[in-house]
Protein backbone atom coordinates (compact mmCIF):
# COMPACT_ATOMS: atom_id res chain seq x y z
CA UNK A 1 0.00 0.00 0.00
CA UNK A 2 1.48 3.38 -1.02
CA UNK A 3 2.18 6.04 1.64
CA UNK A 4 0.45 9.36 1.42
CA UNK A 5 2.92 12.19 1.01
CA UNK A 6 3.42 14.35 4.17
CA UNK A 7 2.14 17.94 4.07
CA UNK A 8 5.01 19.18 6.26
CA UNK A 9 7.84 20.64 4.28
CA UNK A 10 11.12 21.86 5.72
CA UNK A 11 11.58 25.54 4.81
CA UNK A 12 14.59 26.38 2.69
CA UNK A 13 17.72 27.30 4.60
CA UNK A 14 17.56 30.94 3.58
CA UNK A 15 14.09 31.33 5.11
CA UNK A 16 15.32 29.87 8.37
CA UNK A 17 18.21 32.31 8.40
CA UNK A 18 15.93 35.28 7.71
CA UNK A 19 13.51 34.17 10.43
CA UNK A 20 16.39 33.79 12.86
CA UNK A 21 17.74 37.25 12.04
CA UNK A 22 14.29 38.78 12.49
CA UNK A 23 13.85 37.00 15.81
CA UNK A 24 17.24 38.20 17.03
CA UNK A 25 16.50 41.72 15.86
CA UNK A 26 13.14 41.71 17.63
CA UNK A 27 14.75 40.37 20.79
CA UNK A 28 17.47 43.04 20.64
CA UNK A 29 14.89 45.76 20.04
CA UNK A 30 12.70 44.50 22.88
CA UNK A 31 15.70 44.44 25.20
CA UNK A 32 16.85 47.94 24.18
CA UNK A 33 13.40 49.46 24.59
CA UNK A 34 12.69 47.74 27.87
CA UNK A 35 16.22 48.00 29.26
CA UNK A 36 18.85 45.40 29.92
CA UNK A 37 20.97 44.52 32.89
CA UNK A 38 23.72 47.12 33.08
CA UNK A 39 26.61 47.80 35.38
CA UNK A 40 24.65 50.27 37.53
CA UNK A 41 26.88 53.17 36.50
CA UNK A 42 25.02 56.48 36.90
CA UNK A 43 25.30 58.84 33.95
CA UNK A 44 24.27 62.50 33.85
CA UNK A 45 23.15 63.82 30.50
CA UNK A 46 22.31 67.45 29.83
CA UNK A 47 19.76 68.24 27.14
CA UNK A 48 20.14 71.96 26.30
CA UNK A 49 17.17 74.13 25.50
CA UNK A 50 16.25 73.91 21.83
CA UNK A 51 18.02 70.58 21.27
CA UNK A 52 16.87 68.45 18.33
CA UNK A 53 15.95 64.80 18.76
CA UNK A 54 19.20 63.88 16.99
CA UNK A 55 21.29 66.01 19.38
CA UNK A 56 19.51 64.55 22.42
CA UNK A 57 20.00 61.00 21.14
CA UNK A 58 23.68 61.66 20.41
CA UNK A 59 24.19 62.83 24.01
CA UNK A 60 22.43 59.74 25.34
CA UNK A 61 24.50 57.41 23.18
CA UNK A 62 27.78 59.06 24.18
CA UNK A 63 26.86 58.49 27.82
CA UNK A 64 26.07 54.84 27.20
CA UNK A 65 22.44 55.33 28.17
CA UNK A 66 21.20 54.02 24.81
CA UNK A 67 22.82 51.74 22.28
CA UNK A 68 21.75 53.36 19.02
CA UNK A 69 20.95 56.96 18.15
CA UNK A 70 19.04 55.90 15.05
CA UNK A 71 16.85 53.37 16.84
CA UNK A 72 16.09 55.80 19.67
CA UNK A 73 15.03 58.44 17.15
CA UNK A 74 12.82 55.91 15.39
CA UNK A 75 11.29 54.80 18.69
CA UNK A 76 10.64 58.39 19.83
CA UNK A 77 9.03 59.24 16.49
CA UNK A 78 6.94 56.09 16.41
CA UNK A 79 5.41 56.98 19.78
CA UNK A 80 4.65 60.53 18.64
CA UNK A 81 6.73 62.05 21.46
CA UNK A 82 9.89 63.05 19.61
CA UNK A 83 9.09 66.76 19.91
CA UNK A 84 7.82 66.59 23.49
CA UNK A 85 11.19 66.10 25.19
CA UNK A 86 12.06 68.77 27.77
CA UNK A 87 15.50 70.31 28.33
CA UNK A 88 17.36 69.79 31.59
CA UNK A 89 20.02 67.73 33.30
CA UNK A 90 19.00 64.07 33.67
CA UNK A 91 20.38 61.18 35.64
CA UNK A 92 20.24 57.70 34.09
CA UNK A 93 21.98 54.37 34.43
CA UNK A 94 23.73 52.88 31.45
CA UNK A 95 21.48 50.78 29.20
CA UNK A 96 18.44 51.94 31.16
CA UNK A 97 16.05 51.34 28.28
CA UNK A 98 14.60 53.58 25.59
CA UNK A 99 11.09 53.55 27.06
CA UNK A 100 12.02 54.78 30.55
CA UNK A 101 14.54 57.26 29.13
CA UNK A 102 11.94 58.75 26.80
CA UNK A 103 9.39 58.88 29.64
CA UNK A 104 11.86 60.83 31.78
CA UNK A 105 12.63 63.26 28.97
CA UNK A 106 9.00 63.85 28.07
CA UNK A 107 7.87 64.28 31.69
CA UNK A 108 10.87 66.48 32.55
CA UNK A 109 12.11 64.26 35.38
CA UNK A 110 15.49 65.91 35.44
CA UNK A 111 17.88 66.25 38.38
CA UNK A 112 16.36 68.97 40.56
CA UNK A 113 17.54 71.13 43.42
CA UNK A 114 15.15 72.65 45.95
CA UNK A 115 15.83 76.14 47.28
CA UNK A 116 13.64 77.49 50.09
CA UNK A 117 13.68 81.28 50.40
CA UNK A 118 11.94 82.27 53.67
CA UNK A 119 10.06 85.53 54.03
CA UNK A 120 12.35 88.24 55.37
CA UNK A 121 15.59 86.91 53.86
CA UNK A 122 17.85 89.51 52.25
CA UNK A 123 20.39 88.99 49.48
CA UNK A 124 23.13 88.29 52.02
CA UNK A 125 21.21 85.17 53.03
CA UNK A 126 19.65 84.28 49.67
CA UNK A 127 22.97 84.28 47.81
CA UNK A 128 24.54 81.39 49.79
CA UNK A 129 21.40 79.31 49.24
CA UNK A 130 21.77 79.62 45.46
CA UNK A 131 25.54 79.11 45.56
CA UNK A 132 25.20 75.88 47.54
CA UNK A 133 22.22 74.41 45.68
CA UNK A 134 23.23 75.29 42.12
CA UNK A 135 27.01 75.26 42.40
CA UNK A 136 27.25 78.79 41.00
CA UNK A 137 29.59 81.58 42.09
CA UNK A 138 28.69 84.51 44.31
CA UNK A 139 29.79 86.85 41.52
CA UNK A 140 27.27 85.30 39.12
CA UNK A 141 24.47 85.82 41.64
CA UNK A 142 25.63 89.38 42.25
CA UNK A 143 25.58 90.08 38.52
CA UNK A 144 22.08 88.61 38.20
CA UNK A 145 20.57 90.69 41.02
CA UNK A 146 22.00 93.94 39.61
CA UNK A 147 20.74 93.31 36.07
CA UNK A 148 19.93 96.66 34.47
CA UNK A 149 17.17 95.33 32.21
CA UNK A 150 15.26 93.80 35.10
CA UNK A 151 15.68 96.89 37.28
CA UNK A 152 14.23 98.92 34.42
CA UNK A 153 11.42 96.40 33.87
CA UNK A 154 10.36 96.52 37.54
CA UNK A 155 11.07 100.26 37.82
CA UNK A 156 13.57 99.74 40.63
CA UNK A 157 15.69 102.86 41.29
CA UNK A 158 17.98 101.03 43.73
CA UNK A 159 21.29 99.47 42.60
CA UNK A 160 20.03 95.91 43.12
CA UNK A 161 16.84 93.88 43.01
CA UNK A 162 16.84 93.42 46.76
CA UNK A 163 13.32 92.69 47.97
CA UNK A 164 12.00 91.51 44.60
CA UNK A 165 13.22 87.90 44.79
CA UNK A 166 9.91 86.53 45.96
CA UNK A 167 10.09 84.24 49.02
CA UNK A 168 8.91 80.75 48.08
CA UNK A 169 10.07 77.18 47.54
CA UNK A 170 11.81 76.79 44.19
CA UNK A 171 12.83 73.69 42.28
CA UNK A 172 15.67 74.25 39.83
CA UNK A 173 17.03 71.74 37.33
CA UNK A 174 20.64 70.71 37.66
CA UNK A 175 22.81 73.12 35.71
CA UNK A 176 20.49 76.11 36.19
CA UNK A 177 22.51 79.33 36.03
CA UNK A 178 22.37 82.06 38.66
CA UNK A 179 20.70 84.35 36.14
CA UNK A 180 17.98 81.83 35.27
CA UNK A 181 17.29 81.18 38.96
CA UNK A 182 17.03 84.89 39.77
CA UNK A 183 14.80 85.48 36.74
CA UNK A 184 12.43 82.74 37.94
CA UNK A 185 12.24 84.40 41.36
CA UNK A 186 11.56 87.79 39.79
CA UNK A 187 8.88 86.30 37.57
CA UNK A 188 7.32 84.74 40.68
CA UNK A 189 7.18 88.25 42.17
CA UNK A 190 5.46 89.58 39.04
CA UNK A 191 2.95 86.74 39.19
CA UNK A 192 2.28 87.36 42.90
CA UNK A 193 1.67 91.09 42.43
CA UNK A 194 -2.09 91.57 42.05
CA UNK A 195 -3.55 94.22 39.70
CA UNK A 196 -5.77 95.61 42.46
CA UNK A 197 -2.68 96.48 44.46
CA UNK A 198 -1.86 99.11 41.82
CA UNK A 199 -5.16 100.81 42.65
CA UNK A 200 -4.09 101.04 46.29
CA UNK A 201 -0.77 102.54 45.26
CA UNK A 202 -2.64 105.17 43.26
CA UNK A 203 -4.93 105.97 46.20
CA UNK A 204 -1.96 106.31 48.55
CA UNK A 205 0.15 108.25 46.01
CA UNK A 206 2.92 105.67 46.37
CA UNK A 207 5.31 104.01 43.98
CA UNK A 208 5.54 100.24 44.06
CA UNK A 209 9.16 100.59 45.14
CA UNK A 210 8.11 102.61 48.20
CA UNK A 211 5.47 100.02 49.04
CA UNK A 212 7.97 97.17 48.71
CA UNK A 213 10.42 99.07 50.90
CA UNK A 214 7.80 99.50 53.62
CA UNK A 215 6.68 95.89 53.24
CA UNK A 216 10.25 94.69 53.80
CA UNK A 217 10.47 96.66 57.05
CA UNK A 218 7.15 95.27 58.21
CA UNK A 219 8.32 91.76 57.30
CA UNK A 220 11.44 92.05 59.44
CA UNK A 221 9.64 93.67 62.38
CA UNK A 222 6.47 91.59 62.69
CA UNK A 223 6.37 88.38 64.69
CA UNK A 224 2.60 88.17 64.90
CA UNK A 225 0.74 88.17 61.60
CA UNK A 226 -2.16 90.21 62.96
CA UNK A 227 0.23 93.05 63.91
CA UNK A 228 1.53 93.65 60.37
CA UNK A 229 -1.07 96.31 59.40
CA UNK A 230 -0.54 98.10 62.74
CA UNK A 231 3.25 98.16 62.35
CA UNK A 232 2.82 99.49 58.81
CA UNK A 233 0.49 102.20 60.17
CA UNK A 234 3.05 103.28 62.78
CA UNK A 235 5.74 103.75 60.17
CA UNK A 236 3.47 105.50 57.66
CA UNK A 237 2.28 107.82 60.46
CA UNK A 238 5.89 108.68 61.24
CA UNK A 239 6.63 109.33 57.56
CA UNK A 240 3.65 111.70 57.31
CA UNK A 241 4.79 113.64 60.37
CA UNK A 242 8.39 113.88 59.15
CA UNK A 243 9.67 111.77 62.04
CA UNK A 244 12.60 109.41 61.79
CA UNK A 245 11.44 105.82 61.30
CA UNK A 246 14.03 104.51 63.78
CA UNK A 247 13.56 100.95 62.54
CA UNK A 248 16.22 98.63 63.91
CA UNK A 249 16.10 96.22 60.93
CA UNK A 250 17.24 99.01 58.59
CA UNK A 251 20.30 99.55 60.80
CA UNK A 252 21.00 95.82 60.76
CA UNK A 253 20.87 95.96 56.96
CA UNK A 254 23.27 98.92 56.87
CA UNK A 255 25.93 97.15 58.94
CA UNK A 256 28.70 95.20 57.14
CA UNK A 257 27.63 92.00 58.89
CA UNK A 258 24.31 90.89 60.32
CA UNK A 259 23.83 91.36 64.08
CA UNK A 260 21.00 89.86 66.08
CA UNK A 261 20.63 92.92 68.28
CA UNK A 262 21.24 96.58 67.47
CA UNK A 263 23.47 98.38 69.98
CA UNK A 264 23.81 102.13 70.53
CA UNK A 265 27.15 102.15 68.71
CA UNK A 266 25.46 100.62 65.65
CA UNK A 267 23.13 103.62 65.37
CA UNK A 268 26.09 105.74 64.26
CA UNK A 269 26.62 103.86 60.99
CA UNK A 270 26.59 106.34 58.13
CA UNK A 271 24.20 104.87 55.60
CA UNK A 272 21.02 106.02 53.89
CA UNK A 273 19.54 102.79 55.27
CA UNK A 274 20.12 104.03 58.83
CA UNK A 275 16.67 105.36 59.64
CA UNK A 276 17.94 106.70 62.96
CA UNK A 277 19.96 109.30 61.01
CA UNK A 278 18.08 109.83 57.75
CA UNK A 279 14.36 110.67 57.55
CA UNK A 280 11.84 108.94 55.32
CA UNK A 281 12.08 105.52 53.77
CA UNK A 282 15.47 103.95 53.05
CA UNK A 283 16.58 103.75 49.37
CA UNK A 284 14.98 100.36 48.86
CA UNK A 285 13.77 97.12 50.45
CA UNK A 286 15.94 95.51 53.11
CA UNK A 287 14.58 91.98 52.59
CA UNK A 288 12.11 89.96 50.53
CA UNK A 289 8.60 90.47 51.94
CA UNK A 290 5.80 87.96 51.53
CA UNK A 291 2.31 88.77 50.29
CA UNK A 292 0.97 89.40 53.82
CA UNK A 293 3.51 92.15 54.47
CA UNK A 294 2.92 93.71 51.06
CA UNK A 295 -0.81 93.83 51.75
CA UNK A 296 -0.14 95.36 55.19
CA UNK A 297 2.08 98.04 53.65
CA UNK A 298 -0.63 99.16 51.20
CA UNK A 299 -3.60 98.66 53.54
CA UNK A 300 -2.30 99.83 56.94
CA UNK A 301 -4.56 99.85 59.97
CA UNK A 302 -6.44 103.07 60.76
CA UNK A 303 -4.70 103.77 64.08
CA UNK A 304 -2.91 106.86 65.52
CA UNK A 305 0.08 105.00 66.95
CA UNK A 306 3.61 106.37 66.54
CA UNK A 307 5.59 104.00 68.76
CA UNK A 308 5.84 100.32 69.59
CA UNK A 309 8.02 98.12 71.73
CA UNK A 310 8.32 94.34 71.68
CA UNK A 311 7.66 91.83 74.44
CA UNK A 312 10.08 88.90 74.73
CA UNK A 313 7.56 86.64 72.97
CA UNK A 314 7.49 88.96 69.94
CA UNK A 315 4.15 90.75 70.32
CA UNK A 316 4.20 94.54 70.64
CA UNK A 317 2.80 97.33 72.77
CA UNK A 318 1.61 100.23 70.58
CA UNK A 319 1.40 103.80 71.84
CA UNK A 320 0.56 107.27 70.49
CA UNK A 321 2.80 109.56 72.61
CA UNK A 322 6.40 109.28 73.64
CA UNK A 323 5.42 109.46 77.33
CA UNK A 324 3.12 106.46 76.88
CA UNK A 325 5.86 104.68 74.98
CA UNK A 326 8.33 105.28 77.81
CA UNK A 327 5.92 103.81 80.32
CA UNK A 328 5.35 100.78 78.07
CA UNK A 329 9.10 100.17 77.94
CA UNK A 330 9.32 100.38 81.73
CA UNK A 331 6.40 97.94 82.09
CA UNK A 332 8.07 95.38 79.83
CA UNK A 333 11.33 95.71 81.77
CA UNK A 334 9.49 95.05 85.01
CA UNK A 335 7.83 91.99 83.50
CA UNK A 336 11.21 90.71 82.34
CA UNK A 337 12.74 91.11 85.78
CA UNK A 338 9.75 89.79 87.71
CA UNK A 339 10.38 86.45 89.45
CA UNK A 340 8.84 83.55 87.62
CA UNK A 341 6.31 81.31 89.27
CA UNK A 342 7.63 77.83 90.00
CA UNK A 343 6.80 75.42 87.17
CA UNK A 344 5.00 72.16 88.01
CA UNK A 345 7.24 69.12 87.80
Amino acid sequence: MARRPSRFRVPPLWQLVVAGVIALAMFWLWREIGGRAGDGVVVRVRIPKGSTVRAAADSLERGGVIGSTRVFRWFASSTGRARAMKPGAYQFTRHQGYSSVLDALVNGRSVMHTVIVPEGFDLRRITPLLVKALGVSEDSVRAAVTDTAWRRRLNVPAPSLEGYLFPATYTFADGTSARDAVVEMLERFEAAWKPEWNERLHDMALSRHDAMTMASIVETEARKSEERPIIAAVYWNRVKKGMLLQADPTVQYALPEHVDRVLYKDLKVDSKYNTYKYPGLPPGPIASPGAASIIAAITPANVPYLYFVAHPDGHHEFRTTFAEHTRAIAMIKRLKNAPRAPQPK
